[in-house]
């Protein structure tokens, strides 16, 4: 199963979610991948900070080649993350047709839910050229959000737009994502019972419901 985080505009949180979802699977007792295919190669230099052993495998795959390598790797992982780039629209198009789910991270301001279209309608291209050959699921998710506050129902409304569904699991900022990854490692990994923790469960595991799969993250 391939899962892709994208988003054209940059500083939306795609690494952070990226490796917090590949966290989250890898300790459900799942085999996964992390691709980032971002130039500045912020995943592979937070696997390079790691002190332990790694409970997952980061590669470097930021050409638009990513749809046909992935067909090589895709049977030796349960589960294949993507770190799309912002702006490279070649790269971001084959995540996009490697992808079996795509999380779009949005954060709660208008500027977000307006430079959404961008990869809506690069998601909705690539999807007409491939559907005869798969399926393709995509969905919001809003990340960033400030807790206690109720913007974040503000912009789901907004975004009803786009005719994709909005998670209903929603990620706020958090002092410990900063901090676990300047370590190299993930909040879900350092302390599960936290807040943060609990709300990345949530998260995967209401992708994998959208994914059809049975995995309970513990």
């Amino acid at each position: 199963m391939i899962i892709s985080v994208l988003n054209q505009k940059g500083g939306v949180g795609k690494t952070t979610l990226s490796i917090h979802l590949a966290s989250t699977l890898a300790l459900a007792g799942k085999s996964v991948l992390l691709i980032d295919a971002d130039l500045q190669r912020s995943a592979l230099d937070w696997a390079a900070s790691r002190d332990a052993e790694p409970i997952f495998n980061v590669v470097g795959i930021s050409t638009a080649s990513i749809h046909k390598e992935v067909k090589l790797l895709e049977n030796k992982y349960d589960f294949i993350v993507i770190d799309g780039p912002p702006r490279v629209y070649d790269v971001a198009k084959s995540a996009i047709a490697a992808s079996d789910f795509i999380i779009i991270p949005i954060q709660p301001s208008p500027y977000d839910v307006w430079s959404a279209k961008e990869v809506v309608d690069l998601i909705s291209e690539v999807k007409a050229a491939i559907s005869v050959y798969k399926t393709i699921h995509a969905a919001f998710v809003i990340n960033r959000k400030i807790p206690n506050s109720v913007i974040g129902r503000d912009v789901t409304e907004a975004l009803q737009q786009y005719k994709l569904p909005v998670l209903k699991t929603q990620l706020c900022q958090r002092v410990i994502y900063a901090e676990t990854a300047a370590r190299g490692t993930s909040s879900i990994e350092e302390d599960p019972d936290s807040i943060a923790g609990k709300e990345i469960k949530t998260l995967t595991e209401e992708i994998l419901q959208q994914l059809k799969q049975t995995t309970k993250v513990t």
